[in-house]
């Protein structure tokens, strides 16, 4: 039996999505709750897993398509029908016999979600890396390995003869993500919209520095978590807010709408899909530490596209640390 694999429904104020990457072709095996596909909406990355284990069937949208809610993606042929199907790929592949190097070259071992996302990310052939798991499978250890490896890579840049010319020079056009094309036009009609303001005002952080370097260790060592400078951020800009009820407000329509609690967006960086504003909500209710626990998980998050919409819907205040970035 075939099942259809459809766009799930997407968040409020999504109307449509982009499909951004396959991770099955067509007849390979499946698993229940794999990773198929990613959609990229303007916020956030979606993964549409398989409802029932089987065999991929025909993939309906290729990679760069837009689509909507409901939109069929493929299909999957559940695990009962899938002798039939190796049946009629078997009576197919008798019809047109293919050079046994080439299914070799088809034939590479599955990887399990965690696998194939560090072999995306480095850009890796998984066919070149040795595996050493059960059955010939390749382990996150092995991927590790090859990306400590030498060879290659240098071999080949070594071997490159050096000769640079003006007739060398060239560009390579790349399309923005949907995230980076909307955070481009929301900065164009923002100084239009908005009443653009700056204020600098300086702080002396020494007493901030001397504390955490006091308690680094202990708080550390307590916490499993690092004592950064943002929760000293978060709380200072708690207690102003507290005094001054206004800046954590927001505006509707006609309307002053005051809020008497305290989501902070925190701009996080460090990702394959830029800047980004994760909420750490009740922040006056948190510690120290569960800011500070917060805001790691967060960037790991943002690290592996796992970020959802709701993390970054409903802030009343925001704070970008442009240290991080050198600023």
């Amino acid at each position: 039996m075939a099942i259809e694999i459809k766009v799930p429904v997407l968040p409020e104020s999504v109307a449509d999505a982009t499909v951004a990457k396959w991770y099955k072709k067509e007849g390979d095996r499946v698993e229940r709750d794999e990773h198929l596909v990613d959609l990229e909406t303007d916020k956030v990355m979606l993964e549409v897993p398989a409802a029932a284990p089987g065999v991929m069937g025909k993939i309906i949208i290729g990679e760069g398509k837009t689509v909507k809610a409901g939109t069929v993606l493929a299909t999957l042929i559940e695990a009962e029908a899938q002798p039939a199907a190796k049946a009629a790929a078997k009576t197919k592949e008798e019809k047109t016999p293919a050079p046994q190097t080439s299914t070799e070259k088809t034939e590479t071992p599955e990887l399990s979600p965690a696998v194939r996302r560090l072999v995306s990310e480095h850009n890796l052939d998984a066919s070149k890396i040795t595996p050493s798991g059960k059955s010939g499978r390749l382990t996150k250890e092995d991927v590790a390995r090859h990306l400590q490896s030498p060879a290659q890579p240098e071999k080949t840049q070594a071997a490159a003869p050096v000769t640079t010319t003006e007739t060398e020079r060239g560009e390579k056009r790349a399309p923005m993500s949907r995230l980076r094309a909307r955070i481009a036009e929301r900065l164009v009609a923002i100084q239009h919209e908005a009443a653009l303001l700056t204020t600098f005002n300086e702080v002396n952080m020494q007493p901030v520095m001397e504390l955490r370097k006091t308690y680094q260790e202990k708080f550390e060592k307590t916490h499993q978590v690092r004592l950064g400078f943002m929760s000293f951020f978060v709380k200072a800009a708690v207690e102003a807010l507290k005094r001054f009820p206004i800046v954590n407000a927001s505006v509707d329509g006609t309307d002053i709408i005051y809020h008497n609690y305290f989501d902070i967006g925190i701009a996080v960086g460090g990702g394959p899909r830029g800047l980004v504003v994760p909420i750490v909500r009740n922040a006056d209710l948190l510690s120290m530490a569960e800011i500070e626990k917060q805001i790691h998980q967060f960037s790991d998050k943002v690290k592996n596209n796992k970020l959802t919409i709701e993390d970054m819907t409903g802030g009343t205040f925001t704070i970008t640390n442009g240290g991080v970035f050198g600023s």
